[in-house]
């Protein structure tokens, strides 16, 4: 491992060493791409990322929940190390969701863990395959509206053609969160970005493909009567606000619970990655004793 640096605490340099083991596999004739921790065969979670990220996200939170249980987390087509279609729904993706929890060793139903577009992909598999899933985690998901991803692609703020860069660390350094926020850890964020871009033809440039922002959206029966566990988890200073979270109800007609991370910004896992950490383990306690 190599000397700390002051500025990189320990957990951090701990947690991105503990390398997770590569998969892939063919999905509706695309190849795609996911990361595993933990011990196989046992019942595990699916991190699932926001629109135009990639399964590196996680790479700082999912070594903290694999102790006792496999993570698997997945490249959505159109992101990442996985491949490209011509077209996007999210459809598509939470079939990708549910063969790459298959294919990545977790054993019986899987716990999916969706950040912002990634939420929509966890309503939509808890909607479409509710006997296949133990529970949902939908972390600042703006319900009802536009991600931001998508909002700044319809305006043509972000997300436009994918730019060329002459050097990797030019193209590093071009890294924007989509929305912008102020809280952010510098070493999550430089760990990130280092791993969002790739080499092309006279250059370097994004993984992401910008036709993803073209996709279907969520429709209002996906958030009615589910019939799988379903958490909502707010960031204080997020997207996700309390009349969208009324608006998710479950089998019984009660709203889905709401946990709320205090002092945190949308991208929950750049500036209180501990604090989501923590939530996520006592929500994966709580349903394995439910």
């Amino acid at each position: 491992m190599p000397p700390q640096s002051p500025e990189v605490p320990a957990w951090f340099t701990r947690a991105v060493a503990a390398q997770p083991e590569a998969g892939s596999l063919t999905w509706a004739g695309t190849e795609i791409n996911f990361l595993m921790w933990g011990p196989g065969d046992t019942p595990g979670v699916v991190l699932i990322h926001g629109g135009g990220a990639h399964a590196h996200w996680w790479d700082h939170i999912a070594p903290f929940l694999a102790t006792e249980q496999r993570v698997v987390a997945v490249d959505l087509s159109g992101h990442g190390d996985s491949g490209h279609r011509d077209t996007y729904s999210l459809d598509q993706w939470s079939g990708e969701v549910l063969a790459a929890a298959k294919a990545g060793g977790i054993a019986g139903r899987p716990v999916l863990v969706g950040h912002s577009m990634g939420g929509m992909v966890a309503l939509r598999a808890a909607s479409s395959f509710p006997d296949e899933l133990e529970a949902i985690v939908v972390v600042d998901t703006p319900i009802g509206y536009l991600t931001p991803e998508d909002r700044a692609a319809r305006d043509h703020a972000a997300f436009g053609p994918l730019r060329r860069y002459r050097t990797e660390a030019e193209a590093i350094a071009r890294f924007r969160l989509i929305p912008p926020q102020e809280q952010a850890l510098p070493y999550v964020l430089q760990h990130i970005a280092a791993r969002s871009v790739r080499p092309v033809a006279g250059g370097w440039s994004w993984k992401f493909d910008p036709e993803i922002f073209g996709r279907n959206s969520l429709d209002p029966e996906s958030l009615f009567a589910l019939r799988c566990s379903t958490t909502l988890v707010r960031a204080e200073r997020g997207l996700l606000t309390a009349e969208m979270c009324a608006h998710v109800r479950l089998a019984d007609g009660r709203p889905a619970p709401v946990l709320e991370i205090p002092e945190a910004s949308h991208h929950v896992m750049i500036d209180q990655p501990l604090t989501l950490v923590t939530a996520l383990r006592a929500l994966l306690v709580n349903q394995r004793y439910a």
